[in-house]
């Protein structure tokens, strides 16, 4: 179990770039092996490289969890049977808002997802990722995939999230959470963080003292480089 710090190309918001589950990160075609590499070994994925909706922002366009992806309406349909071919359901959600990855926070247990999500993406939700879904908001922002980062084990939540929220948090999700800030006080911790059970990638910016935070938020007991 590792913590890494880590920059796409200069840029901070890798929790944009990437999106993964316990099992499968998707990734940028364009990234470096070795930048593959850190990643798999990092995080204890396999990786898929390919765009979304034409796009390098999978983690923003698209949300999953070890049973499955849901897409941005406007996937193609080499992208989503790219993902099909990786043994997963995957479905393009119909509703108008299509940032997925934003919307919907996920993990094996739960979902949470943007109180203004149509009925019938809840339910797709529902059907993709076989878990309970709920609609709600973290620290009074409906992008609740933004706000927070996810796994089995611990959430990170935004800064300004309350102990209500902390708790509808572990009651749906069925982990520990707990707030914190990365890469030096960005408060969107789902957009600079790539997260599993087994590692974490933040950032190049992220502090000592939010290192430390994150390391306890989900559960880790070795150090970081």
């Amino acid at each position: 179990m590792m913590i890494r710090r880590i920059n796409l190309g200069g840029n901070p918001n890798i929790g944009v770039s990437i999106a993964t589950t316990e099992k499968l990160a998707i990734i940028p075609p364009n990234l470096t092996q070795d930048t593959v590499d850190l990643i798999e070994e990092s995080l204890g994925v396999e990786t898929i490289k390919t765009l979304i909706s034409g796009s390098n922002l999978a983690g923003a366009l698209s949300c999953g969890n070890s049973n499955g992806f849901i897409l941005s309406k406007y996937a193609f349909d080499r992208e989503v049977d790219a993902i099909r071919s990786m043994g997963l359901d995957v479905e393009r959600m119909p509703d108008r808002l299509t940032a997925v990855g934003n919307i919907v926070l996920a993990n094996d247990y739960g979902a949470i997802v943007n109180p203004l999500l149509s009925d019938e993406s809840v339910e797709l939700v529902t059907q993709i990722l076989d878990v309970e879904v709920v609609k709600g908001s973290i620290a009074n922002f409906k992008i609740t995939g933004a706000v927070a980062a996810a796994t089995n084990k611990g959430v990170l939540l935004h800064p300004s999230a309350s102990q209500e929220d902390i708790e509808m948090v572990e009651k749906i999700l069925k982990a520990q959470a707990d707030v914190g800030t990365v890469n030096n006080g960005t408060a969107l911790v789902g957009a600079c963080t790539v997260a599993t059970s087994k590692g974490v990638l933040v950032s190049l910016k992220t502090t000592g003292p939010e290192l430390a935070r994150i390391e306890e938020t989900f559960g880790f007991l070795e150090g970081y480089l």
